[in-house]
């Protein structure tokens, strides 16, 4: 595992620990906002994850696609980039 991922991997496990508080938040009854600042630190993380994630395609599997002389593979490669990216702008 990359240290990319292992970081990745923190915050994901982080976010998860968040979202269960979060439930719990609710489930309570908590004032709205600490209930969203919550959210947001949760999102936040999951930010985080996402960016590592990618740094490490791109410094790894994306690297070593576009060293090769496939094309097909060139051009799936930098689909998938331009896909994750605009699911993660939505």
């Amino acid at each position: 595992m990359t240290t990319q991922k292992a970081k990745a991997l923190i915050s994901f496990k982080k976010a998860n620990s968040l979202t269960a508080k979060i439930i719990k938040m609710i489930e309570g009854d908590e004032y709205c906002i600490n209930v969203m600042q919550q959210n947001l630190a949760a999102i936040g993380l999951l930010k985080s994850a996402h960016q590592l994630l990618m740094e490490n395609h791109l410094q790894t599997c994306f690297k070593n696609a576009m060293s090769t002389k496939n094309e097909r593979q060139k051009q799936d490669m930098t689909q998938e980039i331009l896909t994750v990216t605009k699911l993660f702008n939505k």
